[in-house]
Order: structure tokens, then sequence, then C-alpha cells
């Protein structure tokens, strides 16, 4: 059953958040890959960073994947860090578990899917651009019987209040 399609985001969107994140303009647009599942038995579908980030033990960064998800709704997609490095880098999530909600597809940022981690390992961090470092998968999700005051999304990050 198909409840989800990966795309990019526009190359204007990307550098323009590769900017405001990491301070650079470069080329890395085209390094971009979608999500894929390494097996037929894998849950996760691997994102991979299109570009190189150092993270020195204790430092964080905001990575731009360049990419967005069209998800049905009463769906979500939950981001995990990849468990080899947590393992070898005790690498996490800044927000511990990332959520994509069905209509982030339509925020004012296209939607664009940026994981922030930290390296809260001992040794130094290196994600090459093209090394896969989480993995989302989906996951149905229920309501309750009560919804008041539902607003609309704008853009990423606490951009729901």
């Amino acid at each position: 059953m198909k409840i989800a399609d990966f795309e990019k985001v526009s190359q204007e969107q990307y550098s323009s958040d590769l900017k405001a994140l990491l301070g650079r303009e470069d080329d890395s647009y085209q390094m971009v890959k979608i999500p894929a599942r390494a097996t037929s038995g894998s849950a996760g579908y691997d994102f991979c960073s299109p570009v190189e980030v150092l993270l020195r033990p204790g430092e964080s960064v905001k990575i731009p994947t360049g990419i967005r998800c069209r998800i049905d709704e009463g769906y979500v997609l939950q981001l995990y860090p990849r468990s080899s490095l947590g393992f070898k880098y005790q690498m996490a999530l800044l927000n511990t578990v990332g959520i994509i909600d069905s209509d982030y597809y339509n925020a004012d940022n296209e939607g664009h899917i940026i994981i922030g981690i930290v390296n809260r390992g001992e040794k130094d961090l290196l994600i090459r651009s093209g090394d896969r470092f989480v993995q989302g998968i989906f996951s149905h999700y229920y309501l309750a019987d009560e919804e008041e005051n539902l607003n609309q999304r704008h853009g990423g990050f606490g951009s729901t209040g």
C-alpha cells in the first residue's frame, strides 16, 4: 500500500536553506537523493546528507536534506538516527524523534525536511556528502474525538506554536 511520495524541493528553496543553516552556497543540490529502503525487509527509508559536515563532541547542526514528502492524511513520517551512528558516535536528533506531518508538504518552505543532529559522543563525527545518516518510518495514527481550533501550518520547526 503506497501512502507517500518523496520528491526534491526546488533548487531555490534548498539553496536558501543551505545558506541560512550552514552559511554556505555550493552545488550540493545535485547530491540530493530520494530516500530509499536498503532491503525489501527494511522498514526505514534512508536519508542521505547532500553536504559534508563535521561535528565535534557536543556540537549540533541542522542539515537541509533537499527532500519533501507528500503523505496521505492519517499517516506520519517519523525520523530516527541510523543505529550505527547512534552506537559509534552517540548521534541523536535534536528533537529526539523527528515528526513530519502530512500537512507539512504544503508549508511555506515547500515542506523541506531539515534534520537537526547532535554528536553526544567523545569523538568527531564526519558525515560525508551521500552518507546515510537518518531513517524515516511511516506510521498510521489515530485521532481523539475532540478537536478544536485547528490551525494551518506555515513553516518548519515550531511553526504550529
